[in-house]
């Protein structure tokens, strides 16, 4: 059985013979393909070694050559991402669309990437006083540390380390030890796009990889997504040891559906939104705030679609995979067994599911409840599975109201034919992402991805403008070059300002 090692120096890293050790799972079959090597604390310590060495070359690189690599990455992820789709299948359970999908994402961020020489210009003042000029720069910071989670093991460090590498940074990925492979194929990607030896390493591992990526001194900047508890965690750790970080934390999206909206557009959305990749992602919709004179009709023409889905193996067709772990799918049952315990009216039960699929998988069907109230746990939580809630309201006030008052603010959505409450709704929303008759409004690369409150630690959001900023300092020189011809030195400053 293979066993995954780490990527360091541009090359595999073995691990060392007492190494730790996870299994990485079929999600659809329930069998083990491969193990992945956990790596302690001097592994990782060597890992960041590798990428603190590579830096100084790589700041000094020119951008011309930062983005030609770049441009040569971008071409051969579009010509091989059939190869990276499978891989994300296998390890994760997705379905083949969905992975796809995942990478085109994540590819977005690469050609903006490509635009460097670009988005790192600064600005310049002539004789901002007399004879004394002011430009600004933008500089790399040094290793830049990313943590990503298992949901989209390829598209949430393509939110990251594309720019981290066009701005001059050395990467130092630790990805989620449940799907690994996706990242040393991406590292081998890199050495073929012909990026310099130490400038992308992956190290795999733990909560012991994760503390001392957060507290080496070498480390410049730390960017996770993950649940909120785990986000808070890195937030104040690597801040603690003088660190630029940006985490990203849970979510509990609402979807409100106003009376005069097309409900088989909404309704369209809410199963496409709540059940694609299983859940399993930060910006699926999992709690419908339906106005109550249109709320019976919403959720009947959700569950004639839901039950129209076909649940099993990634590679064979199918609408919805599996969740990722035994674990996560008990956890989830579980939470379905609350909500019906709680009162709420089930209106599809997924614990009962025949996937097609081989073997003993780790598969749910996707499950509807109505009648939900604010102080469930199906409510409340981040179950991150196919668990679809529709709370009631009475009116549009009281939608917003409702969530408003929630603790996460990642994406929100509205579905509604009125311009004046769509415009109301856009402005007075307390939530990161917004959109308007389109239920997960991940951004563009050109903008930011990042939600409020309990869904967002630290200031910056990911990618974009904002990803640019992160990634690079400001600085600001100012210049006085004295002219030979005016016979000397004149030492009054300023002058004539």
């Amino acid at each position: 059985m293979e066993t995954l090692a780490h990527w360091s120096n541009g090359a595999t890293l073995e691990a060392p013979a007492d190494s730790r050790h996870a299994e990485v799972m079929n999600p659809a079959t329930g069998e083990v393909s491969s193990k992945v090597a956990l790596a302690s604390a001097e592994t990782t310590a060597e890992v960041i070694a590798a990428a603190h060495a590579a830096f100084p070359a790589w700041r000094d690189t020119s951008l011309t050559r930062r983005a030609n690599i770049l441009f040569n990455y971008r071409e051969l992820l579009n010509k091989r991402k059939g190869e990276l789709a499978a891989i994300i299948t296998a390890e994760h359970g997705k379905v083949l669309d969905d992975a796809m999908g995942e990478i085109s994402r994540g590819q977005e961020v690469v050609e903006y990437a490509c635009g460097i020489p670009h988005l790192v210009k600064g600005g310049y003042t002539e004789n901002a006083s007399t004879k004394i000029d002011v430009h600004s720069i933008r500089q790399p910071l040094g290793v830049s540390a990313i943590i990503s989670p298992f949901n989209f093991p390829a598209m949430v460090p393509m939110w990251f380390f594309p720019i981290a590498i066009a701005a001059g940074n050395t990467v130092v990925l630790k990805p989620s030890e449940k799907d690994p492979t996706a990242a040393i194929w991406m590292a081998e990607l890199w050495k073929e796009a012909g990026l310099p030896d130490g400038v992308f390493n992956v190290v795999n591992g733990d909560k012991e990889s994760v503390d001392t990526l957060l507290s080496d001194p070498r480390v410049s900047s730390v960017s996770f997504v993950g649940s909120t508890p785990i986000a808070q965690y890195v937030y104040a750790t690597g801040t603690a040891n003088g660190k630029r970080v940006q985490a990203l934390g849970g979510a509990k999206n609402h979807m409100l559906v106003l009376p005069d909206a097309d409900l088989d557009l909404a309704a369209d959305a809410a199963v496409n939104a709540g059940f694609g990749a299983a859940g399993e992602r930060c910006m699926a919709i999992s709690a419908i705030v339906a106005i109550e004179s249109i709320a019976d009709e919403l959720v009947a023409k959700i569950a004639e679609r839901t039950q129209t889905l076909r649940v099993g193996d990634g590679t064979r067709g199918c609408d919805m995979g599996p969740l990722v772990t035994a674990a996560h799918r008990d956890k989830v049952a579980g939470y379905i067994d609350a909500g019906e315990a709680a009162g709420a009216t089930m209106v599809l039960d997924g614990r009962t599911v025949t996937p097609d699929a081989e073997g003993e998988g780790f598969f749910l069907n996707p499950t509807l409840f109505d009648d939900v109230t604010t102080d469930m746990s199906i409510y409340t939580d981040e179950i991150f599975g196919p668990v679809l809630a529709v709370v009631r309201v009475e009116s549009f006030d009281e939608g917003i109201d409702t969530i408003n008052a929630n603790p996460y603010g990642n994406g929100t959505a509205i579905f509604t034919n009125d311009g004046g409450a769509a415009r109301r709704f856009e402005n007075e929303i307390q939530v990161g992402m917004v959109g308007i008759n389109v239920p997960i409004p991940v951004p563009m690369a050109y903008y930011s991805f990042g939600g409020w409150k309990n869904s967002l630690f630290g200031d910056t959001h990911a990618y974009g403008s904002e990803g640019i900023n992160f990634f690079t300092r400001g600085k600001v020189v100012t210049s006085r070059w004295l002219d030979p011809s005016h016979g000397g030195l004149n030492l009054g400053f300023p002058q004539n300002a």
